[in-house]
């Protein structure tokens, strides 16, 4: 029995020192089941009940999908997820539109899918990108979120399908099949209208105004890695901005075939379960708040059973990256000394180069941009592939192709800022060394050949190299030209 001690009950066996630590024990077990409940709660789908963490604001598929594909810890990227509420926000507008669902229940879905959009609830996708091939484990991600956040929103309470279902309400007149695609096409759109191709014409201006302002610098010409005519490094520079305009070009291009969107077909692109004017309207609201002009596809078989606009954007990444490391390399090379290198410019002087050789400094922007142009090249690789995966009517490697897309557009919009901004736009030229090494050319002697063949040009060239000599001094020497016309050929304003 108890024993009572004053007005204290006191356990048989524990003296009265003991008794408060017994309670206090008993508490901390209390406490620590409670908390161990709370950190976790049953939801149940049509496989059974799973444990779902307690503060996730996601429901039995979502989990099912995190513990069935613990693989890479990489997940799709805030601009997919975005692009997927965009289209969510919409279709709950529609819907509504068409009487098939309730003002209130729209309402809530449209606010949960703003909160997403504005990246109050990014770490609440924690699915990985190497996951069902569909991508529906994300789409079920999203639809889980928002009808959880719509339910405290219309109730106070934290309930997953009551009142409104992920399914039922959210998903209304999609398909996961339709949904993704449209979603990666979306997202990539908007990367790519709103920072990849600014940040291509700020660096094909920056390009640009360097050849403007090297237009009067005589260099040598190199092919094979020998010396070739001279030419102007302007005419160099203008190649190059070119290159890069010709690159944005390609993209914007690609972007047409992205600019359809593969909503309305739902599972195999039937449109089974859709209201008609669903898709259409949708689309037309996705364009409203996107500045966008996204249309339906053409065919549904074909936006859903293939990736083909993802492949054709990837490749004109591709293209442009095997640019960037053109004219990185070219770069790196004219910028190579500063005083046993070729020299002919000098790049903005950012960081030490070396831990042991004091003084040296590298060309650290345009080493960043050729490992950028590497990723995207692999990038490139595994989409090319995953554009092999469409079976029948569906692909089945859409999360992989998808993240790798944004992926490269996201690199090579902040790689091509970075080699404006930090590498482009403070080249300076020698102008001293350039024509130091025009006069050493042993190609000059091409401006010979109208005039005396090409053999005895050649012979020249020989000679020239054999004695050390310039051509100018050979052909001065040996009165082959007039003086005038030797000036006329060889002096560069």
């Amino acid at each position: 029995m108890n024993e009572i001690v004053g007005n204290r009950y006191v356990l048989p066996g524990l003296r009265l020192g003991e008794h408060s630590r017994y309670k206090n024990k008993k508490s901390s077990l209390r406490i620590s089941r409670e908390r161990h409940a709370m950190r976790y709660r049953i939801e149940k789908d049509s496989m059974g009940p799973v444990k779902v963490p307690g503060n996730a604001y996601y429901g039995a598929a979502t989990q099912r999908a995190v513990i069935n594909f613990p693989i890479s810890g990489l997940t799709l990227q805030p601009h997919i997820i975005h692009a997927l509420a965009l289209i969510k926000s919409c279709a709950a507008i529609v819907n509504r539109e068409l009487g098939l669902l309730t003002p209130g229940f729209s309402d809530a879905i449209i606010t949960a899918a703003g909160e997403i959009r504005a990246g109050q609830w990014n770490d609440q996708f924690p699915v990985d990108v190497f996951q069902t091939g569909s991508g529906t484990s994300t789409n079920m991600n999203v639809n889980e979120v928002i009808a959880f956040r719509a339910n405290e929103l219309l109730t106070g309470k934290k309930e997953s399908k009551t009142p409104v279902h992920p399914n039922d309400h959210v998903n209304l007149g999609q398909s996961s099949n339709d949904v993704i695609p449209s979603a990666l096409h979306i997202a990539a759109l908007v990367k790519i209208k709103g920072s990849l191709l600014p940040a291509i014409e700020d660096l094909f201006r920056t390009l640009d105004e360097k050849a403007a302002a090297f237009a009067d610098i005589p260099k040598i010409g190199r092919t094979h890695l020998q010396d070739a005519v001279p030419l102007y490094l302007g005419q160099e520079f203008k190649g190059y901005s070119r290159q890069i305009q010709m690159g944005g070009h390609r993209i914007e291009t690609a972007g047409e075939s992205l600019a359809e969107l593969a909503l309305g077909g739902t599972a195999v692109g039937n449109g089974l379960n859709t209201h008609p004017e669903f898709a259409g309207r949708v689309i037309a609201r996705i364009s409203r708040e996107t500045r966008i002009d996204f249309k339906e596809a053409r065919d549904h078989f074909e936006a859903q059973g293939a990736r083909d606009a993802i492949v054709e954007m990837s490749g004109a990444l591709k293209t442009l990256a095997v640019g960037l490391v053109k004219i990185a390399n070219d770069i790196r090379w004219l910028a190579s000394g500063p005083r046993c290198g070729i020299g002919e410019i000098q790049i903005p002087e950012l960081q030490p180069g070396s831990s042991i050789m004091p003084g040296k400094i590298n060309p650290v922007i345009p080493e960043a941009i050729l490992q950028v142009a590497a990723q995207v090249m692999g990038n490139d690789t595994t989409i090319m592939m995953g554009g092999q995966a469409g079976t029948f009517e569906l692909n089945v490697m859409i999360p992989v192709m998808g993240y790798n897309l944004q992926q490269s557009i996201d690199l090579l919009a902040s790689a091509a800022g970075v080699f404006s901004g930090s590498c482009i736009a403070g080249i300076t030229a020698d102008e001293k060394r350039c024509r130091e090494y025009i006069d050493k050319s042993l190609a000059l002697a091409t401006f010979l050949v109208p005039r005396i063949g090409y053999d005895r040009a050649a012979d020249l060239a020989r000679r020239a190299y054999e004695s050390g000599e310039t051509i100018p001094v050979l052909v001065r020497r040996e009165n082959i030209l007039p003086e005038e016309e030797i000036e006329a050929l060889f002096t560069w304003q």
